[in-house]
């Protein structure tokens, strides 16, 4: 029994394998949301063209029913997945709508793009290029969800004190805090203006506010929001000057927005001579694999050269991170 599959064969299996990836996507988005959207619409022009009524509770239910464009896929996952509930608030903070079952199709179709390329050019054996590709596909979009997450964090602290000054103006004129949230979410750009519109969406339903900022932070995990919100909190049981209190708050996030855009300033050159080391071995070994592949084979063929390299990985990975772990500065 040989010891690889034929490269024909592991190609004809990737081709079908992605080939039916492509369609299942083009199916669950041919008949998701928009076409039942659609279809809705239709039985209700062709119900007001015959004259049959629409009660509002048949109205109510569809508008509160949360439809997804992977309806089969989410069940999936809702029964599979461990931890749905923290990977939800993770996709629930990049800002997108992208469901469990959208998350769970690209991990498929990552897992299995990564797998044939590494069976067909790193001429992996079968079960080896398998666990390489749920490798990549577990990691590859965690770590995309995270970084898009913790951008829009980013993107809505820059604009949260410009926010909170608004507030301030609205209360010292009169208005109640309430009011004052709503007009900083027209006024005030995205992220922090979609968030405030959903608290503003929110009160008109009837919820209470503190509920409503709340469901914030679990999107928004930023310790300066969680002073905002407490600083309401703490307003509302003991009282005084609100207006005064938030405009002390926004000073106080503008100065940790300096102080942190100076540490970062400051530990560039770390960054940067991190992000230098780091990337030569890779360099050096790729130029050499073009010019001189015989010479720095032998490296990968011997196991004296596999152990070399399993020990230079580790020694790059541990000093990488320990110089990462330096020039990072929590403010």
């Amino acid at each position: 029994m040989p010891g690889s599959l034929d490269p024909t064969v592991v190609i004809s299996l990737g081709l079908g394998l992605v080939t039916a990836l492509v369609l299942t996507l083009v199916a669950v988005t041919v008949g998701g949301p928009g076409s039942r959207r659609y279809k809705r619409r239709l039985r209700s022009v062709i119900a007001r063209k015959q004259g049959i009524v629409i009660t509002q509770a048949q109205t109510t239910r569809s508008l509160s029913r949360r439809e997804s464009a992977t309806p089969t896929m989410d069940r999936i996952a809702r029964r599979w997945l461990p931890r749905r509930e923290v990977l939800a608030r993770r996709l629930e903070r990049t800002g997108r709508r992208i469901s469990i079952g959208q998350y769970f199709l690209v991990t498929l179709g990552v897992a299995a793009v990564v797998a044939v390329l590494t069976a067909v050019f790193g001429h992996v054996r079968f079960l080896g290029a398998l666990l390489i590709g749920i490798a990549a596909g577990i990691a590859l979009p965690h770590i995309i969800v995270g970084r898009m997450g913790k951008k829009r964090v980013a993107r809505f602290l820059q604009l949260f004190p410009e926010a909170i000054d608004l507030m301030v103006r609205a209360l010292r004129s009169g208005l109640p805090i309430s009011e004052a949230i709503i007009n900083a979410a027209h006024e005030v750009g995205d992220p922090v203006g979609t968030e405030f519109r959903a608290v503003e969406a929110g009160m008109r339903l009837g919820r209470d506010l503190d509920s409503l900022l709340w469901d914030i932070a679990k999107r928004i995990d930023a310790p300066e929001y969680k002073f905002f919100v407490i600083a309401l909190a703490v307003q509302r049981e003991t009282g005084g000057n609100l207006a005064e209190t938030l405009a002390n708050l926004a000073d106080v996030l503008r100065r940790r927005r300096t102080m942190r855009q100076k540490a970062r300033a400051m530990a560039s050159e770390a960054r940067a001579t991190a992000s230098i080391l780091g990337s030569l071995p890779g360099l050096v070994t790729t130029v050499l694999m073009m010019t001189s592949p015989r010479y720095i084979m032998a490296l990968f063929e011997d196991p004296r050269g596999n152990v070399l390299c399993a020990l230079a990985v580790t020694m790059l990975v541990t000093g990488i991170s320990i110089m990462v772990k330096l020039a990072r500065f929590d403010i």
